[in-house]
């Protein structure tokens, strides 16, 4: 690791890396989980409206783990002339994507739902022959639905729930979030199954409703916190709940010099790292090229995700710059 971590930076410290190879392995698990649902609900899906829709929900789960795995080489390539800000935002890229393509699929099926219902149409659940014995085929997609929630909500979801915030990953805390709450597509899958059995028809239209409503939702979501990066809004934690508490501690370490009057700063979040600018009032018209290269060297030491830091001192502060006065600090 190098000692200067003013610009550039493109490495990780040991608790990151460490949580960086584990989202990888747990994204993999996830493609090949997801993979083997797919193929499970395949054979049982039937002409129940709420099944096809979460068998569709299944196959564009995978994307945000897709999207993870392309961006990861790009954010590790190191600054260039040609992007010297480096690769950071194609995480927020594939955030989007996947924004994007689930509010679009989402869209379609809840249209589909809708003219269902309105058309009455009666979806019908038929039965199948299973080792000798003809049982209906609602059972079985019940019993599919119900162990295949397994791995979204208490394998992959939490644990990549807990490593998205040691590495400040949007894109990986929404697909974690995303997992945790596939217990409502299931369930409501099996309702809308049901619901055919006792004779509700219209529950399965309903809950494919429900289940595309989900997927709507999610699309939004996403699609709202990777463009509103994407158009630098002030850096917030990894959940985009609360104003990154950096500002205030970079804010506080610069007012602490001896020679600073004041200080705000502006911080871009880069996708999962930050690029700061620190807007410095001096209390002297003269300042030291060698403090200001200590200030920036302290500042990027206060936290691995700080890339670039520029320090600008300046004879007032821009109205725009965060000056952090006054304000609880929320953990990421």
């Amino acid at each position: 690791m190098r000692d200067n971590h003013q610009f550039g930076r493109s490495d990780l410290p040991p608790d990151q890396l460490t949580a960086l190879k584990k989202a990888v392995r747990w994204e993999y698990f996830t493609i090949c989980y997801t993979v083997v649902t797919i193929t499970v609900v395949a054979f049982v899906v039937g002409n129940s409206q709420a099944m096809r829709t979460a068998w569709i929900e299944d196959m564009l789960s995978l994307i945000p783990q897709i999207a993870f795995l392309i961006a990861l080489p790009f954010v590790r390539r190191r600054p260039t002339v040609n992007h010297p800000y480096g690769l950071h935002r194609a995480m927020g890229v594939g955030h989007l994507v996947a924004g994007v393509a689930l509010l679009a699929v989402g869209l379609n099926l809840a249209a589909e739902a809708v003219i269902g219902l309105l058309k009455a149409e009666h979806p019908t659940i038929g039965t199948v022959n299973l080792f000798g014995h003809t049982i209906w085929l609602g059972w079985l997609m019940v019993a599919v639905m119900t162990v295949i929630v397994v791995g979204p909500v208490f394998l992959y979801g939490p644990a990549k729930a807990k490593l998205a915030p040691v590495l400040h990953n949007k894109l990986l805390y929404a697909d974690a979030d995303m997992a945790k709450a596939d217990w409502q597509t299931n369930a409501a899958s099996i309702i809308g199954v049901l619901g055919v059995g006792i004779g509700l028809w219209w529950l399965d239209g309903a809950a494919a409703l429900f289940i595309s409503l989900g997927i709507i939702w999610d699309g939004i979501r996403n699609t709202k916190g990777a463009v509103v990066d994407l158009m630098d809004q002030r850096a917030r934690t990894f959940d985009d709940k609360h104003p990154h508490p950096l500002g205030q501690m970079i804010t506080q370490l610069i007012r602490e010099q001896t020679w600073v009057a004041d200080a705000a700063v502006r911080i871009r979040d880069q996708g999962q790292v930050f690029h700061v600018e620190a807007f410095v009032l001096p209390k002297k018209r003269r300042v030291a090229v060698d403090a200001l290269d200590r200030l920036a060297q302290s500042i990027s030491d206060l936290d691995w995700k700080v890339q670039d830091v520029v320090i600008i001192p300046f004879t007032q502060l821009p109205e725009e710059a965060d000056a952090a006065r006054c304000r609880p600090a929320q953990g990421d």
